[in-house]
């Protein structure tokens, strides 16, 4: 159990560890290598990566260089991918039989494993990740934390403002603030429909029930598409926490995620994440000494790919088969074991905590007119660079194609793209 001022020295003195940059100007030499273990580098043999480069340090006795795990970085086409900080050293498509090298030459004789460096589309060697073109159209809010902290440590994550907007929540903010801030900020579901989130909200907490729900919907069924997964699985607390702050605006007590079970490290992350929470009675009952008392259950789906509709994933998590129930009414008044019950998926709630804390007008200036923020997008088929992306909404398909994803192989000619999800046919 951490007191809210534990929590906030925690904050302080891990983000001075975490953030090298001035330990750079200080000349203190110290590293980390950061190594990618999302589904993608996992399947290319990452974990095995992180265990050499720690064997290597151990036998070598190499002070003042930590081994760090995270999630996807994004450009999955180059993976496994391996940052050196802090000069955001990137190195691409890295083996475990390059570990060795990338110490010696890298950390103790201070010079660049050149053959590693990732070629950009241009074909020049790129030194830093920030200098790729995959990135510099790129704005990061749901994916703020994917590819920078470690998803397996509470620590690392309330380093970077982890579990700030629930304390601003909690302390100095109403239900209604909360759901106003939600509605000014522009923010629509992710998953499809685009409903508003804020009145998805504000219909919760209007609706009668002595038991309220909040749901986290993690089935994410379209072939191809590793959003939901890609966040859960780099930066679970941020669902964890955008799920509390829902919770305290609608008035519910209780949260479930509904996770597909093909997504194993998705799962264990996030358990591990409400697992840290409750030990440090973030999760629980009177929360930091507050009224507010909040819990979240974790349950799978057995890959039918029509639990990902609202009401046939609240049959599932019932324990019936899941299929979709007639709307009227509608889960924000009849959902949950006919309780109210507030719905929203993985990537609507990674971008809450950054509205809470940055303003519902710093989220709405990002996008256009009628569609504000940012979207994640599963950039993949026969483009250079595929993976991750996450582009401020106006974005154009032909950025997302050429100035990102570095455009045909080959140099052939554009022929089609299809957007949505090949699976989206099924609901026409």
């Amino acid at each position: 159990m951490k007191s809210l001022e534990e929590i906030k020295k925690i904050r302080e003195e891990k983000r001075k560890e975490l953030d090298l940059r001035e330990n750079l100007k200080a000349n203190t030499h110290e590293k980390h290598i950061l190594v990618c273990h999302g589904t993608g580098c996992t399947s290319s043999k990452s974990e095995d990566i992180i265990k050499r480069f720690r064997e290597i340090i151990k036998e070598k006795k190499i002070e003042n260089v930590k081994v760090i795990q995270t999630g996807c970085f994004g450009l999955c086409a180059k993976g496994p991918i391996v940052i050196i900080r802090p000069e955001d050293t990137f190195y691409a498509m890295v083996k475990v039989d390059d570990c060795e090298e990338i110490v010696n030459t890298h950390l103790i004789e201070g010079k660049l494993v050149e053959r590693l460096l990732c070629k950009d589309v241009d074909g020049t060697l790129v030194k830093r990740l920030d200098d790729l073109s995959f990135y510099k159209k790129q704005k990061r809010i749901a994916l703020k934390n994917c590819g920078k902290i470690d998803p397996e440590n509470i620590d690392e994550y309330i380093a970077f403002d982890g579990y700030k907007a629930l304390e601003k929540v909690l302390f100095t903010m109403s239900q209604d603030e909360v759901i106003a801030e939600m509605t000014k900020s522009g923010l629509r579901g992710r998953g499809g429909a685009g409903f508003p989130t804020g009145k998805k909200w504000e219909f919760t907490k209007m609706a009668k029930g002595d038991q309220k729900y909040v749901v986290c919907n993690a089935d994410e069924g379209d072939p191809g598409a590793f959003m939901d997964r890609s966040i859960l699985e780099g930066d679970p607390h941020s669902v964890l926490e955008a799920m509390m702050i829902a919770g305290y605006a609608v008035g519910a007590t209780e949260g479930y995620i509904y996770v597909r079970a093909e997504y194993p490290i998705a799962v264990k992350r996030f358990g591990k994440a409400i697992e840290q929470a409750r030990e440090y009675g973030i999760l629980g009952k009177n929360i930091w000494g507050t009224n507010f008392s909040f819990d979240v259950n974790i349950r799978l789906g057995a890959g039918a790919f029509v639990c990902g509709e609202e009401t046939a994933l609240l049959e599932s998590i019932e324990g019936r088969s899941g299929r979709p129930r007639l709307k009227p009414p509608f889960p924000a008044n009849v959902g949950l074991w006919q309780k109210p019950t507030l719905i929203n998926n993985v990537e609507t709630y990674a971008n809450v905590t950054k509205i809470i804390l940055n303003g519902a007008e710093w989220y709405s200036s990002i996008g256009t007119e009628k569609s504000k923020g940012t979207k994640v997008f599963a950039l993949g088929g026969n483009v250079v660079n595929t993976g991750l992306v996450e582009v401020p909404m106006g974005t154009t398909l032909r950025e997302i194609v050429y100035d990102i994803g570095g455009g045909i192989p080959n140099g052939r000619d554009f022929k089609a793209a299809q957007t949505g999800g090949p699976s989206r046919r099924m609901y026409t």
